[in-house]
């Protein structure tokens, strides 16, 4: 049996006890596939005094966070501290520049910083592996880096966050509206005291960056994710979505084309014949179409203390048997920076949803401006007031391009008719 592979552990947050527990309790089991024990010799969080349940006394405890890396009897880092910049850079920096491995769940840090990290991990000869930063414990970056590798991609696209999801469905459920279940997401620890990130589709446009890296060969670019949440949609949103044979869901879509790279995280009307629309609650799941292997599904739990550590320590058992090769599935000098694609350009259809006054004309004024910008319309619908005295009108647009869309409703802004800002949605296809 060769040497054990030493482990150093920065955060010890939900995750990082989910791994000393999954350590102690498959203990027997992974030293026989990594073909070498795997031993947490040194660990590293914000509070040494607070009780998480696991016995801590057995590990050397570092209060400096980036002397992990320093530590001689390390061989991995796990960095499990999150945020883009600050100390997790700071360790994942010093680690590599060590030569060490390190493994890390922190998607946002990759999302800014991973063609960085990638050149500096194929410099030291070292891993950097991140199963764990998309979809918790969905095997989804293996998938795409080693078992996709043959296959040209056409597309990747998926549900990326579980706060977003669960409210989405709950709302389906129950016929509710956003902040009432936002409210009970929070909680029962579905949704942090501060949604922003996930609601607003922050999380899900970092996982996105990383997953068209490895499909498209392309530098990870989070800057180009054009995000959009979900804190307007109504229930009557998901209410109209349903009577039309969808389901409302947020989804992150990136497409590789002669005219660029296309990432977006919106919402979506997903058909309810789509494996999509039958995603509910917190799970997650992502779709990649591949020339030969055709479309591939992942899905399961996208996040949690058991899901989320058994990708980390799945990435850690590579490593031990020195399985690892470049990060984003080619060297880091063979990664394109895209163009961007123009949204504009492309083609689909559009779900438009109004809050107008209950007057004469308004319909006509909305129709106007559709017909005027080279909107096609599907079908309208017209709801009775709402308890603010506003009319809802669904419309559904042919299949047209984006720019079209936009300008109508660029022609609708201001209007004294329409109250608050039009939801857009689009219509998967």
């Amino acid at each position: 049996m060769a040497d054990a592979l030493r482990v150093a552990l920065a955060g010890l947050g939900t995750v990082g006890g989910g791994v000393v527990k999954l350590l102690d309790a498959n203990r027997d089991l992974i030293m026989r596939r990594a073909g070498r024990p795997i031993e947490v010799v040194a660990v590293s969080a914000r509070d040494r005094s607070k009780d998480r349940g696991i016995d801590l006394s057995r590990f050397r405890w570092v209060d400096d966070t980036s002397a992990l890396a320093q530590q001689a009897d390390v061989d991995a880092v796990v960095e499990l501290i999150g945020g883009s910049d600050g100390p997790a850079l700071t360790l994942a920096r010093a680690t590599l520049a060590k030569g060490r491995h390190i493994v890390t769940a922190n998607k946002a840090m990759l999302a800014h910083h991973g063609l960085e990290l990638a050149q500096a991990a194929e410099a030291a000869g070292a891993a950097l592996k991140f199963e764990a930063a998309v979809a918790g414990g969905i095997p989804v970056i293996k998938g795409l880096r080693e078992g996709a590798a043959a296959n040209e991609i056409g597309r990747v696209y998926g549900i990326l966050n579980g706060t977003c999801n669960f409210i989405l469905s709950k709302m389906e459920a129950e016929g509710r509206d956003f902040a009432e279940v936002l409210a009970e997401a929070q909680a029962l620890g579905f949704a942090e005291a501060d949604p922003t990130f996930d609601i607003d589709g922050i999380d899900a446009a970092h996982k996105l960056s990383i997953l068209a890296s490895l499909a498209f060969g392309t530098q990870p670019a989070f800057d180009h994710v054009a995000a959009t949440g979900i804190r307007h949609v109504l229930g009557a949103d998901i209410a109209e979505a349903a009577a039309l044979g969808y389901r409302v869901r947020l989804v992150g879509l990136a497409e590789a084309g002669k005219a660029g790279l296309f990432q977006r995280v919106h919402p979506h009307l997903v058909p309810i014949d789509h494996p999509l629309a039958h995603v509910t609650g917190s799970t997650n799941a992502v779709v990649a179409e591949g020339n030969f292997v055709g479309r591939l599904l992942f899905q399961g739990a996208g996040a949690g203390e058991g899901p989320t550590a058994s990708a980390v320590v799945a990435d850690l058992i590579d490593i031990a048997r020195g399985e690892y090769g470049p990060p984003f599935a080619m060297p880091a000098a063979s990664l394109v920076a895209a163009d961007v694609a123009d949204a504009g350009e492309r083609r689909g259809r559009a779900y438009l949803r109004f809050l107008v006054e209950d007057r004469v004309g308004v319909l006509a004024e909305i129709a106007a401006a559709m017909r005027d910008a080279g909107v096609s319309i599907e079908s309208l619908i017209q709801r009775g007031a709402t308890a603010e005295g506003h009319v809802l009108v669904a419309i559904v647009t042919h299949e047209g391009p984006e720019r079209s869309v936009a300008q109508a409703l660029e022609r609708l802004r201001g209007s004294p008719s329409v109250a608050g800002a039009p939801l857009w949605m689009h219509i998967l296809g």
